[in-house]
């Protein structure tokens, strides 16, 4: 099962930008969908924004033009770039396999926005 190690997270002031990093353990990194999600307390994981084999990127729509996604395949990383920050985006961020997340959860990177 691929495994996924995330990191970039923590603490910005609303308005300000973090840039979280994905590593994936497929050896098929290149041609796989990845995934970015998040998950508040009380809530279940949500989308948040994708990247394809080809660079093809869909986004949330509450996240459109403050996020971007992008991968460096000779690292087996994925990026996900976030500006205007704002508090709803509090949450901890995890990255997966796209469009099914059947890779191994791994323990996210929590972003905390403050007002």
């Amino acid at each position: 099962q691929v495994q996924f190690v995330e990191s970039g997270g923590g603490l910005v002031q609303a308005g300000g930008s973090l840039r979280l990093s994905c590593v994936s353990s497929g050896s098929m990194f290149s041609i796989d969908g990845i995934g970015w999600y998040r998950r508040t307390p009380g809530r279940q994981r949500e989308f948040v924004a994708a990247i394809t084999g080809s660079n093809w990127t869909t986004f949330v729509e509450v996240v459109k033009d403050r996020f971007t996604i992008s991968r460096d395949n000779a690292k087996n990383t994925a990026y996900l770039q976030m500006n205007s920050l704002k508090p709803e985006d509090t949450a901890i961020y995890y990255c997966n396999s796209r469009p099914l997340p059947d890779g191994s959860w791994g323990q996210g990177t929590q972003v905390t926005v403050s007002s």
